[in-house]
Order: structure tokens, then sequence, then C-alpha cells
């Protein structure tokens, strides 16, 4: 099912014209408007999204990915990390790369010593903690927006912000809060199973990691115990764009699918459509896209712009994938 068939399930949309607005200017969506000009018509200057009044019933990942391989599809993942510049934004970001396309999308929890991640996501995990967000927030920000949302989420999130609050509670509350999937990227696999027990209990989707570096036999193993799909790091040290994608990928894709059957889907470095193109043909079922998106965000002027390009650089993506 394409995305654009949920772009008004479930919500209440209200279209204003230019006087309508004039007249209006009180009204405002958690204290200001958001433009989404993927939704808007030639005759409308401002859409307005209210908060849902019914749930929209999204299914997990493997559904997901079997529904887009039915259809010859490949999966756009973006990730944005939760907080940065604030929760608010945050909301809006999701609802906006929603009904934009995505598949799935990637949140990251911030963590003080974020090891995966390179100087982009890093500076957003500073600026998220500093201005306040925190696990507890977070949680109550998804709450509200996850029945909005037409496609699951993976919530991003390092080992000890896990263990802090208990493994069984810690899955008990995402699941509360509409959370389909889970990537830890710090945790190795012989630690994984207390994980993907609990994970498995509260139906979240435990995703496990890959690495160009990983041994076959360790790749094997953590195909088979990796839920979801399988999520490949395209290159080895931490996340942050890259000027191209290394043909080492097309090898080991290769030998992913020799190790399984499970959706495999390639990050780490994918910044440009041609990248996701590239992956794509290359037998990837889907992309993950993170730093680019977390840069949109950081470097907008103004919420209202930061929308905006998130919203056509998603579309160009979703255009590299037709």
């Amino acid at each position: 099912m394409a995305a654009t068939s949920h772009v008004f399930k479930g919500a209440t949309l209200f279209y204003f014209n230019k006087s309508h607005a004039k007249n209006h200017a009180n009204v405002h969506l958690n204290s200001r408007i958001v433009k989404f000009p993927c939704l808007a018509n030639k005759k409308s200057s401002i859409v307005m999204a209210t908060q849902s009044t019914s749930k929209i019933t999204s299914v997990g990942l493997s559904e997901t990915f079997t529904r887009l391989r039915e259809q010859g599809k490949v999966a756009l993942i973006p990730y944005i990390t939760a907080g940065d510049p604030d929760l608010s934004t945050t909301a809006e970001a999701l609802k906006v790369l929603d009904k934009c396309g995505s598949d799935i999308i990637e949140l990251g929890v911030p963590y003080s010593d974020p090891l995966a991640d390179g100087p982009v996501i890093q500076a957003a995990t500073s600026r998220a903690l500093s201005n306040g967000a925190n696990f507890d927030l977070i949680i109550s920000m998804l709450r509200d927006v996850a029945p909005e949302l037409s496609c699951p989420i993976a919530l991003f999130s390092y080992y000890n912000p896990i263990l802090k609050r208990g493994v069984d509670k810690f899955m008990t509350i995402v699941r509360d809060a509409g959370v389909h999937g889970l990537v830890v990227p710090d945790v190795p696999l012989e630690e994984t199973e207390i994980l993907r027990k609990e994970a498995l209990l509260n139906n979240i989707e435990l995703v496990l990691l890959t690495t160009p570096t990983t041994p076959r036999d360790r790749m094997t193993a953590i195909t088979e115990a990796s839920e979801g799909f399988v999520y490949l790091v395209s290159s080895v040290g931490v996340t942050g764009t890259r000027d191209y994608v290394s043909n080492k990928v097309q090898s080991l894709l290769s030998d992913l699918k020799e190790a399984t059957s499970k959706p495999i889907a390639v990050g780490f470095g994918i910044s440009k459509p041609e990248h996701v193109k590239q992956v794509a043909g290359w037998g990837a079922d889907g992309v993950i896209v993170g730093s680019a998106m977390v840069r949109i965000l950081s470097e907008a002027k103004s919420p209202e712009e930061g929308m905006k390009e998130l919203e056509n650089f998603t579309k160009s993506l979703k255009s590299a994938l037709a």
C-alpha cells in the first residue's frame, strides 16, 4: 500500500487560504504554524494537521518489508534524533516523514556517549540533551504522535539507558508508546539474549547489526538472531555523510543474502539520492538515511524551513527508489 494512500487517514486536515489564515492567526499546532508542501494543493497556502481523530494502525517491521517485497519496492528508512532542536520539532518531523513516504522511521534516543555516531549526530545528541530532552519526555511525545503515523517506528538506543530502567520495563514502556522495533548498536551478539527475550514478549523486533569486518560465521549467527531486518553497516567507522558508497557493500549484500532470507537494510554513509538508487540496485531491501536528515533539521533557519527541506529531501529519496 503506497504511503500516499494514508495521507488523510485518521487525521483532520484544515486548509486555509491566505485571507482565512490572516483571520485565524492564533490557530496553531504545538505553538507554531507548520507548512507541509507535500500535502498542500495549489489553492492552499497553509496546511494545519490537528490531533488524530482515530488511531492509524501501523504494522511492524517484518510486515512492512513483506508488503514492499510483494510490490517489488525498497524501504526508505530515515533517521532523526529525538529532541533536536526540540521535541515539538521532532513530533512534526515524524509526521512529515510519514506523510511523505517513509516506510519505517528510526528515532534516535540521545545519549551522552554515542560511540557509533559521527560528528553530525553527536552534535544533534548534545543539543537535544542540552535542551532538556530525556527518555521520559521522548516517550510522552511518542504516545501522542505514534497513533497518527502509518509507518512503524524503530528506536535507536544505546544499551546503558535500557539497563538503567531494566530491560523488561524498558520494553514495556516503548511498546506502550507505539514503538515496533529497536536497534541497540553497542551490545554484542553474545549479550543480546535478555534483550531478545523481552523484546519478543513485547512484540518489539530487535534489529541486529553486521559490519564489513564481521566474520562469516558470526554474520550468519547475527542474521539468525535479528528480527525485523538485518542492519548492514556500509563502512567501517561511525555514522556520517560520505561522497560515495563502497563497492564492497555489493559483495556484502550478496554474502548476507546467501545466509538469510530476512530483509537487509543498508545504513551509515547513505546520504544522497544516487546512493539510495545504487544500494537498491545492488539488492538491498531497505536504505537508512541518517546524518543527512539530521543536518537538514539542525541547519534550518526556522522549524518551518526545516520541515520544507525535510519534505523535499524525502521526496528526492523516494523518487530515487521508484
